[in-house]
């Protein structure tokens, strides 16, 4: 008797660009959902495992640094990224989320993959994906392209940001040459815990056996999280500001303007004064963890020569983070998504961008704890209008966000359907020497800078 073939599982089309962006986004994002659960069951490594058997364990050909924290991840891997692209080193980025193109997340010496590249291995990882015991979300199959490409490209190393938690995040199937770790801050609280104790423990799943983790002198309770953790699993702990040597300070010069410039020394570094590249005395402690991982590559091989450090660590910058994306009229736009995000962005435009009246352009994901960003909003805008990012189901109502602002405040608020609506509400309400700020999440970023794009594009085309 012949046995019947086992069915051929049908393949989706993935002979252009758009057919690969169609089958990507119909996988599951929990970055979009409302009510992800966050466990051992719906964050399974164990898929992400498959996943990258069945494309050759590319994860395993790659040296990488491995970034987690509440804020400052972006900015971190920036920095860390540009100071080893100067020391002649080919780098990959994997960062999230995205704001314009999903091409952002992966980049390699800061050049988004190109789409003939990237349909290409969204066939393979979906090709791949078929032959997993069940389906990987968008996440995964994402993470999995990015560690392909680097493998493909042969990256000397690739600087990975966790996209949720830590020991669960689909990156957690690297081996890094060193852990970095953020400032730990409440967001995600009903995915992560509800104690900074328990959200720190979710961020060092990250630390691994023998590899060096690289965090920045937390309060007591992250500490005694960390130490915890570190010990059971036997990784090499480094608190920068204690067991290495650094300071920083705020200063303004005629090249610079306000800025802060911090030290770093270990028994293989001597960095002085080297400037921050962003603004915001936040911004301090990310260069210090970014130059504490540099620092550890070095002990471990890689040559990264003092002034090129100095020399990559100038050039950072990190798009849709405190960026002035418009001058006529002034239009700044932050991806400050908690409340930590929010205070430092407004103590930040205070500090460095002068303006005679903030109007605030906010909308936020509605699991956030929008109560508190709405009370660091309040801090610096004199007028704030509420909108929502079409981009998201998970974004608040813009009229829950106006009564829950009017409980808290008596400044002027209105509410705007959509964001287009919004900033001509701005745009009509600001003169010369004003400022719009759009922030409270990416999402709204991203979207705002797809339009202010159109409207050049489109006054270009008038133009030519």
């Amino acid at each position: 008797m012949v046995e019947p073939k086992p069915a051929r599982i049908k393949l989706p089309d993935m002979s252009s660009y758009a057919n690969a962006l169609k089958w990507l986004h119909e996988r599951t994002d929990i970055e979009r959902q409302r009510n992800a659960r966050y466990s051992d069951d719906a964050f399974k490594l164990d898929r992400m495992r498959e996943l990258l058997k069945h494309l050759g364990n590319p994860h395993e050909q790659l040296k990488t640094v491995h970034v987690a924290g509440t804020v400052g991840k972006g900015s971190t891997v920036s920095m860390i990224a540009n100071m080893l692209r100067a020391c002649g080193y080919v780098v990959g980025e994997y960062t999230s989320p995205h704001l314009v193109d999903v091409r952002e997340r992966i980049t390699v010496n800061g050049k988004l993959i190109g789409k003939p590249a990237f349909t290409e291995l969204l066939r393979k990882v979906a090709k791949a994906a078929a032959k997993c015991s069940s389906e990987p979300t968008f996440f995964e199959v994402m993470t999995a392209v990015g560690l392909k490409h680097f493998a493909d490209e042969a990256v000397d190393i690739a600087v990975i940001e966790v996209g949720l938690g830590g020991r669960l995040d689909s990156t957690n199937v690297i081996m890094p040459e060193v852990s970095v770790i953020t400032t730990i801050d409440f967001d995600h609280t009903k995915l992560l815990g509800n104690t900074l104790g328990a959200i720190a423990r979710e961020k060092a799943g990250i630390f691994k056996k023998g590899v060096p983790a690289v965090v920045f002198d937390p309060p007591s309770e992250v500490d005694k999280a960390f130490r915890e953790v570190a010990e059971k699993v036997g990784a090499d702990l480094r608190v920068v500001n204690k067991d290495i040597e650094f300071s920083s300070r705020f200063c303004t010069s005629e090249d610079l303007g306000p800025h802060t410039r911090v030290c770093l020394y270990t028994k293989t570094s001597r960095l002085e004064h080297l400037p921050v590249p962003m603004p915001g005395e936040h911004q301090s402690s990310n260069c210090g963890l970014a130059l504490a991982a540099v620092d550890v590559l070095r002990g471990r091989g890689f040559d990264c020569p003092e002034d090129k450090v100095a020399r990559g660590l100038a050039n950072t910058k990190v798009p849709g983070r405190m960026e002035l994306v418009c001058e006529r009229p002034r239009v700044l736009v932050d991806g400050a998504h908690n409340p930590i995000s929010v205070q430092t962005l407004m103590k930040c435009v205070g500090a460095h961008v002068p303006y005679d009246s903030m109007v605030c352009v906010f909308g936020c994901c509605a699991d956030k704890d929008v109560g508190a960003m709405l009370d660091k909003v309040n801090l610096g805008a004199d007028k704030v209008i509420f909108t929502r990012a079409s981009t998201t189901p998970r974004a608040a109502a813009p009229e829950d966000l106006q009564k829950m602002f009017a409980e808290r405040s008596g400044k002027m608020s209105q509410v705007a359907r959509s964001l287009p609506e919004a900033l001509e509400l701005a745009i009509r309400a600001v003169s010369r020497e004003d400022l719009i700020v759009v922030t409270g999440s990416f999402y709204l970023v991203g979207e705002t800078l797809r339009l202010l794009n159109q409207e050049r594009e489109r006054a270009e085309t008038v133009r030519g």
